[in-house]
């Protein structure tokens, strides 16, 4: 049955979803609508997306098609285009169950757990297609090694009597340690410090490095930056006629380093390019020799009405090898590493009328309830976490470890490693092979750049983690802002600094499943388990919950299975 052309319109308009003029000329079946429920990072429909909408079961990783999209429209190569879209159409899985075989069509990197119904730990023998499963799959050889962690930053905040001056030494620590790296970019030449411009009386080509004090526009919407070093301010045009670098300039946040280069003026500098610390280009992704896995988490949310408890059982019975496909079982054996990155729990009196949605309403025991179920979660395999906004440790970062009076339980597990937010941990570690850094950080400074970066936000916003963490990498900070997040300023330097270029950068708070690569690194933003509050809601942000990156170490493949 086809549907007009008014209610494809109107349907789409309510998705937020922009239709190709060439598809609204031809007949659409109305079956379309129901498969695009499923597809909520659509942005575009056009004709070859309708054709692979229309593959049964399809799992469709827009962003990813968008790009290529774009790339190929870039490069007028309508080829690329058609050939990484039939890619993307005839990428397929297999998954098995007893006595049924179903083949379907998977076309990004989420992957549905296998399972039979839903069913509570402890009470597997009350579900009879559970047993049937266990009976027919052969048993797990799950390996028993010691696994590598090594925890190479995590902070230890100690009060004193704070004055201006710890204040002061975050910018300036941060200064000296983002100017060491930009002094070595060929693209900033003739070298001056500010004072210096500001002495030059005639036109010259130069290159300064500063902090960005002031974002302003002038009357003909051009921009005007104040930027300050150790000697001066100065001020920065950068005109909107220079389209690129003016999308780059709308970008700037206060309180970041950067470099410019341009021509001076009567004490201005006219910019013709903006510099970033950036992740060096040399930097590569690395493999591991051995074949294991780790798994990035985020944002359980224990204690909450909304806690989508169920779904998280029903992984923690995937890590012990009870559900999944034999595939899925397969990785489950190998999994060595789990990391979680922040709110273990709901907390109480975060936003307002909170209360109202606990389901567990004294804090030991929302972590109680936490620690009963990653108990279950096997004893050989290391579980790394950090805290949260939503958890009972003070909101400055760095976030210490857990208070152990709160947390009953907690700190008597063997197999769990407690970090501060943030931290940064080795995993895998083993003879001549060093290792993968793993960069955790709660990801609490996100609401900021969501809101206040304008291609972060026409970008997809929440849901669009991969945005924000290009964003901080690019910057070699989590929080260039100060007003981004809280800061603890007991700290010989900003702790917030990525210093170390690592290979993974793992965050949450977002409530929404990112993963991508840039320069080398892995970026993952964990999921949530936890479904829309009411404060959610009032700011139209829908989140993704029970969704699962697992990674290979051995190939860096990265796969996201769905609870």
């Amino acid at each position: 049955m086809t549907i007009s052309r008014e209610k494809l319109i109107e349907e789409m308009f309510e998705k937020g979803i922009l239709i190709n003029e060439e598809l609204l000329k031809g007949d659409i079946d109305e079956t379309l609508l129901e498969k695009l429920k499923t597809e909520s990072d659509l942005i575009v429909l056009n004709d070859a997306y309708v054709d692979v909408i229309k593959q049964e079961s399809s799992l469709i990783d827009w962003y990813e098609v968008d790009k290529v999209r774009v790339h190929a429209e870039k490069d007028r190569d309508d080829d690329l285009y058609q050939s990484q879209l039939q890619n993307f159409k005839n990428s397929t899985l297999t998954f098995e169950m007893p006595q049924k075989t179903q083949k379907q069509e998977v076309s990004s990197l989420e992957v549905e757990i296998d399972h039979t119904e839903d069913f509570n730990l402890g009470t597997l023998e009350s579900s009879k297609e559970l047993e049937k499963l266990e009976l027919e799959l052969p048993p797990l050889n799950i390996d028993q090694p010691s696994s590598a962690v090594t925890i190479l930053i995590s902070y230890e905040n100690k009060p004193w009597k704070f004055e201006v001056a710890d204040f002061t030494n975050f910018f300036t620590s941060r200064f000296k340690f983002l100017e060491g790296i930009l002094r070595n970019r060929q693209e900033l030449q003739n070298m001056l410090s500010i004072s210096r411009v500001l002495e030059k009386k005639e036109r010259e080509n130069i290159s300064i490095i500063g902090i960005v004090d002031e974002i302003g526009e002038t009357k003909n919407g051009n921009l005007m930056l104040t930027l300050e070093d150790f000697t001066g301010k100065i001020k920065v045009l950068i005109t909107k006629s220079k389209k690129d670098l003016f999308l780059d300039g709308k970008d700037l946040v206060y309180d970041e380093v950067v470099g410019i280069s341009g021509v001076t003026g009567d004490k201005i500098i006219f910019a013709e390019n903006i510099v970033w610390p950036d992740i060096p280009s040399t930097h590569i992704i690395k493999k591991g020799p051995e074949e294991e896995y780790v798994i990035f988490l985020s944002d359980i949310h224990v204690g909450s009405k909304l806690f989508l408890e169920d779904s998280f059982k029903k992984f923690i019975q995937w890590t012990n090898g009870k559900i999944g496909n034999e595939t899925q079982r397969n990785i489950a054996s190998k999994v060595k590493y789990i990391f979680i990155a922040g709110d273990l729990v709901d907390g109480i009196g975060i936003y307002p009328g909170h209360e109202t949605e606990l389901s567990i309403t004294t804090i030991e025991g929302q972590y109680k309830k936490f620690v009963e179920l990653i108990k279950e979660i096997p004893s050989h395999i290391p579980i790394i976490i950090c805290p949260g906004n939503h958890d009972l440790v003070h909101l400055a970062e760095p976030q210490p470890v857990f208070y152990q009076q709160f947390v009953p339980g907690l700190f008597d597990l063997p197999n769990v490693k407690l970090v501060t937010n943030p931290a940064l941990i080795n995993i895998g570690k083993k003879g001549d092979f060093d290792g993968f850094d793993v960069q955790m950080y709660h990801g609490y400074s996100f609401d900021y750049y969501v809101a206040n970066v304008e291609s972060i936000r026409n970008g997809g916003g929440y849901k669009r983690a991969d945005l924000i963490m290009k964003f901080l990498l690019k910057r070699r900070h989590m929080a260039p802002s100060f007003t981004s997040t809280p800061y603890y300023p007991g700290h010989k330097e900003d702790p917030l600094l990525i210093k170390k270029v690592p290979d993974f950068f793992i965050t949450g708070h977002i409530h929404y499943s990112s993963v991508a690569n840039y320069k080398g690194i892995t970026m993952i933003s964990g999921s949530c388990w936890q479904g829309m509050t009411s404060f959610q809601e009032k700011l139209g942000h829908n989140p993704e919950p029970g969704r699962v990156p697992v990674v290979n170490l051995k190939t860096r493949e990265v796969k996201v299975l769905r609870f």
